[in-house]
C-alpha cells in the first residue's frame, strides 16, 4: 500500500455527490477551466462533493486526459468538498493505476466499475477489487455500472469485500433494477453495516432513502435541487422531499442511457451558464432533437418552480 495522498482532500462522507460533466472546447480538448468552473459552480449549490466517473464520458478520454481530469478536481475542489476519482479499467493493472494516482492527486475517495468488455468470473471480480482496495488508503467504492456490464455484481461480493475490509474503506454504489429491494438484500446481507450511494441519478431517491442509503450521485445540471430534496429527506419532511421529487423524475425519466444522460445535462448547464458548450466526443448518440429540447426545457422550470431556486 502506497503512502496517504498529496493535498487537502476532505473526508469522504455521505450527502450529495454529483457526477460532473466533462466539458471540451472547439479543437475537442478537455477544458480544464470550464470543469473547474463546474466545480465551483457545484460548491455553490451546497453539494457534499464531486465524483469523475461514467457520466463524465470517462470511456472518451485518453489515459492522460483520466488523469488531469482527476487533478482538476482535486484542485478546484481542495478544502471545500470531498472529491471521488473513478478508476474503473479492463485491467487490474490500469485499476489500480489510475486508484494511486488519484490518491496522490488528493482523491477522498476512488470508485471502481468492473471491466465493460468481458463477464469477469466472480473469483475474478473479487481479486480485482481487493487489488484496488489493497493500493490505496483512501475509501473505495465498488460501483455496480450494470447498465453498461449487462449483469448486476453479486451481493455476495459486496458482503465478502466488506467483511474483509470494513464499512469505511470499502463502500457502495449498486445500480441494478430492480434498486430497491438490490439496497435491501444488500443491507440484510451485510447486518445493516453497508454504506450505500443511490446511483439512479435521484430517480429512486425517496424509496432509496428509506432503505437506508448514506448519499446520492446524481447529475450535476439540477444539483441544487437534490441537494434540497435530500436534506428534505434527513429532516424527515415528507411532504417538502415528494413535492420536490415528482417533477425532478419526470425530468430524469428522458434521461434513459449513458449518451442522453450526458446530452440532457450538458444542454441544462449550459443554459446555467455552468458551461460554455453542450459538446460530447464523437461517436455519440443522436442530438437532442427540437421536441425533447422543449420537454427538458418545461421540465426544468417545473423543478426550478418547486424547489424555489434563485437562478
Amino acid at each position: 500500500m502506497i503512502g496517504a495522498g498529496v493535498g487537502a482532500a476532505l473526508p469522504f462522507g455521505g450527502g450529495v455527490y454529483p457526477v460532473v460533466s466533462t466539458p471540451f472546447d472547439a479543437d475537442d480538448e478537455l477544458d480544464a477551466e470550464s470543469l473547474a468552473g463546474e466545480v465551483g459552480w457545484l460548491v455553490g449549490c451546497g453539494v457534499d462533493g464531486v465524483v469523475l466517473a461514467m457520466v463524465s464520458e470517462l470511456l472518451r478520454l485518453d489515459e492522460s486526459e483520466r488523469r488531469r481530469a482527476a487533478r482538476v478536481l482535486c484542485q478546484a475542489a481542495a478544502g471545500r468538498v470531498a472529491v471521488v476519482v473513478g478508476v474503473g479499467a479492463e485491467t487490474t493493472r490500469a485499476a489500480v493505476g489510475f486508484a494511486i494516482d488519484a490518491q496522490l492527486a488528493g482523491a477522498s475517495a476512488v470508485m471502481a466499475a468492473p471491466p465493460v468488455s468481458v463477464a469477469v468470473p466472480d473469483p475474478e471480480l473479487l481479486a480485482h477489487y481487493r487489488a484496488i482496495i489493497e493500493s490505496v488508503e483512501v475509501p473505495v467504492v465498488v460501483q455496480d455500472a450494470s447498465g453498461y456490464v449487462g449483469r448486476p455484481l453479486p451481493i455476495s461480493l459486496y458482503r465478502d469485500l466488506l467483511d474483509e475490509f470494513g464499512p469505511h474503506r470499502v463502500q457502495f454504489k449498486p445500480e441494478a433494477s430492480p434498486i430497491g429491494p438490490r439496497l435491501s438484500a444488500l443491507h440484510e446481507a451485510t447486518g445493516g453495516q453497508a454504506r450505500v450511494f443511490e446511483g439512479t441519478g435521484g430517480l429512486a431517491l425517496v424509496d432509496s432513502h428509506r432503505r437506508g442509503i448514506v448519499g446520492s450521485m446524481p447529475g450535476p445540471e439540477v444539483a441544487w435541487a437534490v441537494v434540497e430534496l435530500w436534506h428534505a429527506l434527513e429532516s424527515g419532511d415528507a411532504v417538502r422531499a415528494d413535492g420536490l421529487h415528482w417533477p425532478l423524475c419526470a425530468l430524469l425519466s428522458l434521461q434513459t442511457s449513458l449518451d442522453s444522460f450526458v446530452a440532457v445535462e450538458k444542454h441544462l448547464l449550459v443554459r446555467q451558464g455552468v458551461l460554455p458548450s453542450a459538446r460530447r466526443r464523437r461517436p455519440h448518440g443522436p442530438e437532442l432533437d427540437p421536441q425533447t429540447v422543449a420537454e427538458v426545457d418545461r421540465l426544468f422550470e417545473l423543478v426550478v418552480d418547486r424547489s424555489g431556486h434563485q437562478r
